[in-house]
């Protein structure tokens, strides 16, 4: 009966998605488009604006060019650096009270996931000042606009600068959730591949394994458009031809922006689509232990999609032609089995372990509870599983002690 309410609501909310006001964010690619933004900004009758960041890319001095080009265009800034990975409801706080005390009239967020995440949590409180973020977990509890914001991603994995979503951590009770509107998704997106070139191998892997994640969850679900399964088509082969390119050699350019692209595509297609049980299953390795987003996802992904069976065989059949690795003489299972197997071996030469470690017996129930309430009933999944089977996939992805 839970199983048939899950796809009831489901159906009911696809179908209401073919009316609701989707768009993109406007885009600025390719190599220094960065320096176009403050002119744009400037264009926007904007004189002031937050960036949100972090310690690392601030210490970088990756946003100088940027900072330069605001000042050559009289346009005053403050910056938050201080966003955490797996960013949580203080860091938006204290950035609230920095837009407000600086009179700022948009937003820019400069970084990975998490300042994007922070940024949109940002937006959110200042749409809602009433509400708390708790308040406004999960769909459409914002329904107001946002400042304008501009998403410069530092990263190609998380897909934020495409997305709906904010996901937010609650350093008190270790939850990890996502607040999901139209009005998060950023006005424009900048993404510049030369931002992306300094990146640590590990991180460009793991990143580049959340896109894949995003575009495979979002591909073998039920909620697909004619749209969604392109985009996903489009991210999956741009993934596996340069993935293992831009984190063995992370000066080529041409895979740095195709990994963009694609991480980008995914982010579309997966906000309009939805994930599935990897993402829940992940979230709260991040909220209890830090676990970064990215490499849960890499770990995760192929033990899922082989515990979902039969009812997954078909799109995952369709994934390994489309990559190439698959006969003619194959059956759906052996294609979709050999799509799972080039995930394996795609984290195997990025050096991606195969376990979690730090994983706590005792919280395995806790964060199976949270991974359940998180997917169900709105992840069209291939298959609904049980807090059990939860369970048990926690129990295979740890590191036994």
């Amino acid at each position: 009966m839970y199983k048939l309410y899950c796809r009831a609501f489901q159906s009911v909310l696809k179908l209401g998605t073919y009316f609701m006001p989707w768009r993109t964010p406007k885009l600025l690619e390719g190599k220094n488009s960065l320096g176009q933004l403050p002119r744009l900004i400037k264009n926007n009758e904007i004189n002031s604006v937050l960036i949100v960041t972090d310690k690392g890319i601030s210490s970088l001095g990756l946003m100088n060019s940027l900072l330069k080009g605001l000042e050559d265009h009289d346009i005053k800034y403050c910056v938050y650096d201080k966003t955490v990975p797996n960013p949580t409801i203080d860091n938006i706080e204290e950035a609230l009270k920095l837009y407000y005390s600086n009179r700022c009239k948009g937003i820019i967020a400069f970084g990975g996931g998490s300042p994007m995440d922070c940024a949109k949590g940002v937006g959110a409180r200042i749409a809602r000042p009433q509400k708390t973020i708790p308040q406004m977990k999960g769909l459409f509890k914002v329904l107001k606009k946002i400042p304008p914001l501009f998403a410069i991603p530092t990263t190609a994995g998380t897909g934020s600068e495409a997305t709906i979503a904010a996901v937010i951590t609650n350093q008190e009770t270790h939850e990890k959730y996502a607040i999901n509107d139209l009005v998060l998704i950023p006005k424009y997106a900048v993404l510049d591949p030369a931002l992306t070139v300094g990146l640590p191998p590990h991180i460009t892997s793991t990143t580049g394994l959340d896109a894949l994640t995003h575009a495979v969850e979002a591909y073998i679900g039920r909620s697909n458009t004619k749209e969604t399964k392109e985009l996903s088509r489009k991210a999956v082969n741009l993934i596996f031809d340069n993935l293992f390119e831009a984190y063995s050699n992370g000066a080529n350019l041409v895979a740095r922006e195709n990994m963009q692209k694609a991480s980008f595509y995914a982010g579309i297609a997966f906000t309009r689509a939805y994930v599935g049980y990897v993402h829940a299953l992940a979230h709260p390795l991040g909220g209890f232990y830090g676990t970064p987003h990215g490499l849960a996802n890499a770990v995760i992904l192929p033990y899922v999609l082989e515990y979902y069976g039969e009812p997954a065989h078909k799109p995952l059949a369709e994934l390994a032609d489309l990559i190439g690795i698959s006969e003619k003489t194959d059956t759906t299972e052996e294609k979709a089995l050999k799509f799972i197997d080039a995930i394996k071996k795609l984290n195997q030469s990025m050096e991606i372990p195969e376990t979690i470690g730090g994983i706590k017996e005792k919280d395995i129930p806790t964060m199976s509870d949270r991974a359940f309430n998180e997917a169900n009933p709105l992840y069209p999944v291939p298959r609904i599983l049980s807090r059990e089977d939860l369970i048990k996939l926690y129990d295979l992805i740890r590191v036994k002690i």
